[in-house]
């Protein structure tokens, strides 16, 4: 059998363009298909990256801190998180520069971590030094209160022993005398009074300070005339006009006291009525009593 060359040359050709087509084929099927691959993949990894960041922002939204420099560090990443994602949703129809994307967003992701744990560490610190202050203050009211209840109390304890303090007497009685024969007697007889003796007790108190006290006496005639009238004194913005002074030695006992107030020229004779005595210490009436002549 006798075969054309040219003919045989035509099929080798043809035979040879079939396979090359086919293999072309297959390669670029095949291609197509790890290009769809890689492009659902890139897709699936910038919708990945896109929840994360918006998760991210989200999560700067919700801390806060008072420490200024904190602060202003958490507002740059949260933007520096807002222009990635701006940028991921622009490479929609780029997906080439989604792994760039994704290692920007491995920084931020650090950087992330560290500020939020940093705000709330600084957060829970906040509340404990709020909480230190809340017990501090309370404690230090409380100690206010037991100061001011103290000070109330040594306040009233004060005045209580300033008011057991003072003195006071009882006893009282006034008796009008004269001389006759060189003997003193009692009169009742107005005219023949040439001196008037006051006495009392004054009375026993633990409280009150020992040593020298100045008693005051004060007589006052029928016609509203200080007997005697020895001047004023005075105690701060009240004063009074005496008959007579006399300064008793006071030890915290018993101690009766009897003084004798002779009438001045100008009182006599005395004039009938009733002669109302009262007894000071300093500026506090000790108490008082009468005395009646005829």
């Amino acid at each position: 059998m006798i075969v054309n060359p040219q003919l045989f040359n035509y099929r080798l050709i043809t035979g040879s363009l079939i396979v090359t087509i086919a293999v072309i084929s297959i390669l670029s099927f095949t291609s197509y298909q790890s290009i769809q691959a890689r492009q659902q993949f890139l897709e699936q990894e910038r919708k990945l990256v896109e929840i994360e960041l918006s998760q991210m922002i989200k999560r700067y939204d919700e801390v806060s801190s008072n420490n200024n420099l904190l602060t202003s560090q958490l507002e740059q990443a949260k933007e520096e998180a807002i222009n990635a994602l701006n940028s991921l949703e622009m490479a929609q129809n780029e997906l080439a520069k989604v792994p760039e994307i994704k290692r920007q967003v491995s920084v931020l992701r650090t950087k992330n971590n560290a500020l939020v744990e940093a705000a709330n560490s600084a957060d829970l610190k906040n509340v404990e030094l709020e909480k230190e202050k809340t017990e501090m203050y309370a404690e230090l009211q409380m100690e206010r209160d037991i100061n001011s209840s103290l000070t109330a109390e040594n306040k009233l304890l004060t005045e209580t022993l300033k008011k057991a303090s003072i003195l006071s007497a009882n006893s009282f009685n006034a008796k009008a005398l004269n001389k006759v024969l060189g003997k003193t007697v009692v009169t009742a007889k107005a005219s023949k009074t040439e001196s008037i003796e006051v006495s009392f007790t004054i009375a026993e108190n633990a409280f009150a300070q020992k040593g020298e006290k100045d008693i005051y006496i004060q007589i006052l005639t029928p016609e509203n005339n200080v007997f005697a009238d020895k001047g004023a004194v005075n105690f701060g913005e009240s004063s009074l006009i005496y008959s007579t002074k006399k300064v008793v030695a006071y030890n915290n006992g018993i101690l009766d006291v009897s003084i004798n107030i002779n009438a001045e020229e100008d009182d006599q004779p005395l004039i009938a009525g009733n002669y109302h005595i009262s007894v000071f210490h300093n500026d506090k009436k000790l108490g008082s009593t009468q005395l009646q002549l005829d």
